[in-house]
């Protein structure tokens, strides 16, 4: 303890001397900490978000969900037996003021709605009577609207009465077909819209009188009415959408906070290995005083864990302010509202991942110090601290990457990717350190230029001391996430932009009901500039089982779960689709019309585990089909041709209440006539335009892209600060190097040009490295995780080689033009 206590009082003196060589040290671990933390806190705080507001996001204490049909008179008075029950209907329509027309978002409610929050409008505190509604904002500007005026909605004419700010059981959605009407639903009745087979999704919210009931309701409700066929959902499965965003996002922020981290680890070891090499006269002293090694390691040791602690501090409580920065624009940028708290469990977590940190790469550098006698910390300026550390803390680094390697896994949002990530950064590192060693060894071995500044640089680039490994290692890896992050962003785009608009069509349609099958045929093929016009039935169902066993207990891939979430689209055919390709099976005779058969797409079929003879059940208006496979089909869903994962066989689906949905090509010169001429004479059919469409997908793109590039970019300004360390490290040696220069006769422009080459040759190759490694790291991730084809977008490559030589040669020019404006005659006196 006397020990501890002489080392504390010699550090702590030292450390009044300031901490600029902490700086970039206490740079990057701030940056690491803070990332981690608010990566953590903010997943929390959108988790306790939606765990507060489930309630009113689902609309009461159990939700259930139909399509195309409303519950039976039975079904109705169980419910309301048991509480009170409100009914809400949603599906999409054309409205119409004179010659505008535009896609909206209707939905309808009674009297009851909403059973728990409350709407807020614009007069406060409306509500929808007949034939009268609530409107978005959007609706005024696009279709040139006041309140007071009245729009056209199938056969009613409704009255807009105010403007909607929120509905309490909405939740913000990234993919929204138009914007939202609220109406009543006998102004529902008026529209006349609903149709047999209409697109149109019912959902009966019920509060329950006896609140203990409801952690069970939900059992009984499955027992006494085992085929109704509905979705249903309880608070705490509010928001499957969200959830599901919540994962998404916590995966990409733990990749960017745990790859910050790492790159704060890099510059942790540097800023210690550089701290200590400017302290070698300091450290000199202490031995030569009698000081033995384990005093020299503790004075140190005391002073990095003492700044680490302030670090660490700082970047908890930058951390732990963003759920309320968040909670503030949370209505903006998030789907539900944050919760603003202090999240203690998720600051200690972040405080141990940047405790290990320190103590993973810092004892390497600190135990170096011991078995360097004083004799050799007097040498030349040029002669870094080289000796290797005692086995003891070779051990205790080890052991420190093992527990912040059991950290990372245990505190992961998903363990398969924990594990990837730690592989995959271990072999990037490993990589880059590799091409460190590499420049280093086929630059001692390069010829022997002529040019003087070739030479110098060429030389630098392996001498003692070289910032070659460093900044490759550093400004690397942190160049690789952005080349990684782009790359699969342009894939994503060029799925959107490349593809998908070549063969596009220019409008879909959708609730083309029977008895216009033969009129909207006509109307439409009739029209100048249409083309390529096809139509097809169409019914809603849910999967139920999956060869026999119940969807809830089916071991399904994750690629394949959205196909069991809800409602699916399907169809039947008498004859092969046009573009079909069958994979394996046969497609059944046309005049078949036995038991039911099914053609299923072939992905769908490997993420269930089936094959042709097995068996699906869909629940089709409350009544479950249970159907052979008989076919797979290989389909190419960037194609935009009508096909669907579930096509059955005819002979029962036809019989059931239902509708079609169309799509045609068209010149930009038919567009508004095609659109004028079915919404006047069929305005229960909705119109998409599909050129709207892949704008919005356009837009979400951009949003996600800025997000994510802001993001990643935390990456390159952490790699950015460790390039700083290493330039500021080397800013002594330059000094030093440059009066020899100046000494020998050597100009300044010939010197800078030397600089410049190096920095140059440095920067193409860290950026080359870097674009190897991202590149490939982007094409497994496409390839394997997205089951996507990949593409190479060289711009991207073009960018990072770009943004590295700025950042190289811009470091190494700051730090060399300081270096070549000192004078000789000081430094020589102090020598």
């Amino acid at each position: 303890m006397n020990n501890w206590t002489q080392s504390w009082r010699l550090a702590r003196r030292e450390l009044r001397g300031g901490t600029k060589g902490f700086r970039i040290f206490l740079a990057c671990l701030i940056l690491g900490v803070t990332t981690i933390a608010a990566v953590f806190s903010l997943n929390q705080s959108i988790s306790a978000g939606l765990a507060r507001d489930g309630k009113v996001l689902l609309g009461g204490d159990i939700d259930l969900r139909l399509s195309g049909r409303e519950i039976t008179d039975e079904q109705q008075n169980f419910l309301q037996e048991n509480g009170r029950l409100s009914h809400a209907t949603e599906l999409r329509a054309m409205a119409q003021k004179q010659d505008k027309r535009l896609l909206v978002e209707l939905k309808a409610v009674d009297s009851l709605y909403p059973l728990v929050g409350a709407i807020e409008s614009e007069p406060a505190g409306l509500s929808v009577d007949e034939n009268t509604a609530l409107i978005e904002p959007t609706i005024l500007d696009r279709l040139h609207l006041k309140l007071g005026d009245t729009l056209t909605i199938g056969k009613a004419e409704i009255t807009i009465t105010g403007v909607l700010k929120k509905e309490p059981d909405r939740i913000a959605s990234v993919i929204n077909f138009g914007p939202r009407i609220l109406v009543s639903q006998k102004t529902l009745e008026n529209t006349q819209l609903l149709k047999p087979g209409s697109v149109v999704r019912h959902h009966y919210r019920l509060l329950l009188n006896d609140i203990s009931i409801s952690n069970n309701f939900s059992d009984i409700l499955k027992e006494k009415f085992p085929e109704a066929g509905w979705r249903m959902r309880t608070p705490d499965k509010a928001a499957p959408g969200v959830e599901n965003f919540i994962d998404r996002l916590s995966l990409f922020l733990s990749f960017v906070g745990f790859t910050t981290l790492l790159i704060g680890g890099v510059g942790v070891s540097s800023g210690v290995r550089d701290y200590l090499n400017g302290k070698i006269a300091t450290i000199a002293t202490f031995k030569s005083l009698g000081a033995s090694s384990k005093t020299v390691f503790q004075i140190y040791f005391l002073q990095i864990f003492l700044l680490s602690l302030v670090g660490i501090g700082i970047g908890l409580f930058l951390g732990a302010s963003v759920p309320y920065i968040a909670a503030t624009v949370g209505a903006r940028f998030f789907p539900v509202q944050p919760e603003s708290a202090l999240y203690l469990p998720e600051l200690l977590i972040a405080a141990t991942f940047g405790i290990l940190t320190v103590l993973s790469f810092a004892f390497w550098p600190l135990g170096r110090t011991q078995n360097v006698p004083a004799s050799a910390l007097f040498r030349d300026k040029t002669t870094p601290i080289t000796a290797s550390p005692a086995p003891i803390y070779k051990y205790l680094s080890y052991l420190f990457v093992f527990f912040l390697i059991a950290l990372t896994l245990s505190t992961a949002h998903r363990l398969d990717f924990a594990i990837i990530f730690v592989v995959v950064a271990a072999l990037v590192l490993g990589i880059l350190k590799l091409a460190g060693q590499v420049v280093t060894k086929l630059a001692q071995r390069a010829p022997h230029f002529k040019q003087t500044s070739l030479r110098l640089a060429i030389t630098a680039l392996h001498r003692p001391g070289s910032t070659a490994p460093s900044v490759i290692l550093s400004l690397g890896l942190g160049l690789s996430v952005l080349v990684a992050v782009t790359q699969i962003d342009q894939n994503l785009r060029g799925q959107i932009n490349d593809d998908l608009p070549k063969d596009a069509p220019a409008f879909f349609f959708i609730d083309i009901q029977n008895d216009q099958i033969t009129p909207f045929d006509d109307t439409l093929t009739t029209i100048k500039g249409a083309s390529n016009y096809k139509r097809v039935p169409s019914l809603r169902g849910r999967i139920t089982k999956i060869n026999g066993v119940d969807v809830d207990k089916a071991k399904v891939a994750s690629q394949s779960q959205w196909a069991i979430r809800g409602d699916r689209a399907l169809t039947y055919a008498a004859q092969t689709p046009e573009g079909s390709k069958i994979i394996k099976g046969e497609w059944w005779a046309e005049e078949y019309r036995g038991k039911p058969l099914i053609s299923l797409d072939a992905g769908l079929a490997k993420g269930f585990g089936v094959d042709i003879g097995d068996t699906l059940s869909v629940n089709v208006l409350g009544r479950n089909v249970t159907a052979t496979i008989t076919s797979l089909r290989e389909i190419n869903w960037k194609s935009m041709r009508f096909d669907f994962a579930i096509i059955m066989s005819p002979g029962l689906l036809e019989y059931a209440p239902h509708s079609h949905i169309a799509a045609v090509h068209a010149d930009d010169t038919a567009l508004d006539t095609i659109e004028k001429s079915l919404a006047r004479h069929f305005p229960n059919v909705s119109i998409i335009r599909v050129k709207d469409a892949l704008q919005s997908a356009r837009n979400l793109m951009d949003g996600i892209s800025t997000a994510i590039g802001l993001a990643a970019s935390l990456t390159v300004m952490a790699g950015g600060f460790v390039l700083a360390g290493a330039m500021a490290s080397g800013r002594e040696q330059r000094t030093y190097e440059a009066i020899v220069f100046k000494v020998l006769g050597a100009t300044r422009g010939r010197m800078l040009l030397a600089y410049l080459i190096e920095y140059g040759l440095l920067g193409l190759v860290t950026g080359l490295i870097a674009a190897i490694v991202g590149t490939l790291s982007s094409w497994g991730v496409i390839t394997f995780l997205m089951n996507m084809d990949w593409a190479f977008y060289p711009q991207t490559i073009a960018m990072t080689l770009f943004l590295c030589l700025i950042l190289t040669i811009g470091a190494g020019f700051i730090g060399t033009w300081q270096a070549l404006g000192q004078k000789a005659a000081p430094h020589l006196r102090n020598e």
